[in-house]
């Protein structure tokens, strides 16, 4: 195809071909890298706070099986779902995190930062909708405002589509994904709204009946990675004076169980404060609920909070209270979760807080795109973009036949390029070359995003992060293409700037 390409354009004396044709870039993006979305010093940082599910603790992949296999369970025997549901395994490969499924239509997919739907990624159980179906429903790929989920990403007050954004999502969208296609194969009747709301309560209760939690106690090597680096990004913290607290939701057994594990019997002697079973979001916004302290045995003490002591444990409460106790405000304090919405967005758009995004799939999406395949594949995706971008002036039958075969190489390698990540839905962070919706939050919500609290172990707490200047649609790219700096700071062969996914 180059070659033909090359060949015609000299023919037609159009310009130098060469011009379109992107350089074939050798450097590569180094997954420990932690990437700035809003410029941040950590010498202005003095407390970092902390989530404990996937930001300080890592799941293996048998929790979600876990916890599919339960709420499956929960679905048959209490909610008297077909005993045929017991056929299907937990898939891990089939979705991916920020998916929005429409409650109303039972179609799970992935919508861009415009609110359009990437055509080809609609599923209605485990198969692939066609694109003229998709178009007729919603009389268009476009999803208006008033339908998509509330700013939580949940399916409220009028709102049909629901985001699925947290990492315990994956098994709740494949348990729809499932159920749905077990009732289409055996034709059977049913209300889509009544199904996703009782396998987001079996979801529901695989947590808050301490299924979970109980299961993951019984066998803590299994569903926990083991956080040795964890525990040193924490002893850095502290050995530099700084003030470090932990927020979760989960409960302080659990939370217990687990810390002694990763860090140690002695881990609450980093804490500054520990607050367990927060109720995030509701936390950051609800003023109504007070600080209750905690015994180690998870009793209940009824006395008036005026201080949150280290070494204690404190129970629900609220951010205001929590303001008022410790005076930890604005951007000296650094907050680290995996949950764009319950973590993090109250506490940057309405506290000032920095904050920092856990996001685990960076790791695998960055080695993706490490590849050879995966280079060449953009380089070219990119060349014939350009092209058709300034041949499409000519309208001769030749021009226009050339033109066809360069928007059909295109589509194939679009295609080839989403496959590469997901089969189905493709890259957490691109619909082809739009961010996705859950990007367009990241971006808006994190001041900083890495794989994991591990990154932090490559730069020193002076470091500023710096977000790329990358050219806006109207601004000339003028400047030389540069990496996040912190992946200039960190060796591994060289770093690569390309950030599209599809």
């Amino acid at each position: 195809t180059f070659v033909y390409l090359v060949n015609y354009l000299l023919t037609h004396k159009c310009f130098c071909p060469t011009d379109l044709i992107p350089v074939i870039s050798n450097n590569f993006v180094n997954p420990d890298t932690i990437f700035a979305n809003n410029q941040m010093s950590l010498q202005d940082i003095e407390i970092y706070g902390f989530d404990y599910d996937y930001t300080l603790a890592f799941y293996s992949s048998h929790l979600h099986t876990l916890i599919f296999n339960i709420a499956r369970d929960i679905l048959i025997d209490e909610h008297r779902y077909p005993e045929g549901l017991k056929e299907y395994d937990y898939m891990p490969n089939f979705v991916i995190r920020g998916l929005h499924y429409d409650v109303q239509k039972a179609l799970l997919m992935k919508i861009d930062a415009f609110h359009y739907i990437q055509l080809g990624t609609v599923y209605r159980g485990l198969n692939p909708v066609p694109e003229k179906e998709v178009i007729a429903m919603y009389e268009g790929s476009h999803v208006p405002l008033e339908i998509m989920s509330d700013f939580y990403g949940k399916s409220s007050q009028g709102h049909t589509m629901k985001q699925f954004m947290d990492i315990f999502s994956l098994p709740e969208m494949t348990l729809l994904s499932c159920v749905n296609d077990y009732f289409m194969k055996h034709n059977i009747d049913y209300e889509p709204v009544h199904l996703y709301k009782d396998v987001k309560e079996a979801i529901g209760d695989v947590h808050v009946r301490g299924i979970m939690y109980r299961a993951v106690e019984a066998d803590i090597e299994k569903y926990i990675c083991y956080g040795e680096q964890t525990h040193a990004v924490l002893r850095k913290l502290s050995k530099n004076g700084k003030k470090m607290f932990l927020i979760t939701n989960s409960p302080f057994d659990f939370v217990d169980r687990g810390m002694n594990y990763i860090v140690g019997k002695d881990w609450r002697d980093l804490f500054d404060v520990v607050i367990v079973q927060a109720d995030k979001p509701g936390f950051f916004n609800d003023r109504r609920k007070p600080f209750r302290r905690v015994t180690d045995k998870g009793v209940l003490l009824w006395d008036r909070i005026h201080h949150l002591e280290k070494g204690q444990i404190y129970k629900q409460g609220n951010l205001y209270e929590f303001l008022r106790l410790t005076g930890w405000r604005g951007s000296k304090v650094l907050y680290f979760g995996d949950h764009i919405y319950s973590d993090l967005a109250d506490l940057t758009l309405k506290h000032g807080w920095r904050t920092g995004a856990i996001i685990p799939e960076l790791r695998k999406e960055i080695k993706i795109m490490n590849t050879e395949e995966y280079v060449h594949t953009m380089t070219w995706l990119q060349a014939l973009t350009a092209l058709l971008e300034q041949m499409q002036v000519h309208q001769d039958p030749a021009s226009q036949t050339v033109i066809q075969q360069w928007i059909n190489e295109r589509e194939e390698m679009r295609l080839r390029t989403k496959d590469i990540f997901n089969a189905q839905f493709g890259s957490l962070f691109r619909t082809y070359h739009n961010p996705t919706y859950f990007s367009r939050r990241l971006s808006r919500f994190a001041d900083i995003y890495m794989a994991s609290l591990s990154c932090l172990l490559n730069y020193d707490l002076q470091h500023t992060f710096y977000p790329r200047r990358t050219p806006l649609q109207h601004e000339s790219p003028i400047w030389p293409e540069q990496t996040s700096t912190g992946a200039m700071n960190i060796p591994f062969q060289s770093h690569r700037t390309t950030t599209g996914s599809e």
